[in-house]
């Protein structure tokens, strides 16, 4: 776990850390010191705890111009006892609306497992990003993954998409990449 890093090729376009913006604004990472954990496992230290003890998260970027943020996940993500779209919900993705953000993407291929409860917040999340033509994509789930959240239907709220090359573009480009197929969809 602790060999699992989030995507650094971006850093020299954005960091969460300086955007006086973001939540994560201030703060301090260390490349040595290895302090969080993930059921007992070491996991790498820029990775942003946000109050989930199996969910960790890094923005990899934001565009308040064009409305939207790149968010990277790890480990489990746990509706039916951390209520962790409740956690992420009220103290991220809210914040990051206040500031215009309406647009989510939200990159999930280190999500090692999805439990899902009600649909209370991705309906909530949905009604109130719609006003404003915004729209939540998770990107690259795990298959096992995608098969628990599809069985809770929600993807009526999010949807799911498999970019396998997300790397390889420059984080505009996946923003039109995304932008452009959720378009098709809501025509």
């Amino acid at each position: 776990m602790q060999d699992i890093e989030p995507y650094y090729n971006w850093r020299h376009l954005y960091t969460a850390e300086e955007d006086k913006l973001s939540p994560f604004y201030g703060r301090t990472y260390s490349e040595f010191e290895f302090s969080q954990t993930l059921y007992n496992y070491y996991i790498h230290p820029q990775w942003d705890f946000f109050g989930s003890r199996t969910l960790y998260m890094k923005i990899l970027y934001a565009d308040y111009d064009l409305h939207f943020v790149i968010i990277e996940l790890l480990g489990e993500w746990n509706d039916a006892i951390e209520n962790d779209i409740m956690t992420i919900r009220r103290e991220i993705t809210d914040e990051l609306f206040t500031k215009g953000i309406t647009k989510f993407i939200l990159i999930a291929e280190n999500v090692l497992n999805f439990h899902s409860s009600d649909d209370s917040y991705y309906e909530e999340w949905h009604e109130t990003l719609e006003d404003d033509n915004g729209w939540v994509v998770i990107v690259n789930l795990p298959e096992q993954s995608q098969y628990d959240f599809k069985k809770a239907r929600l993807t009526h709220y999010i949807k799911l998409l498999q970019i396998p090359q997300w790397r390889t573009l420059q984080p505009e480009h996946l923003f039109q990449v995304i932008d452009e197929e959720m378009q098709m969809r809501l025509q």
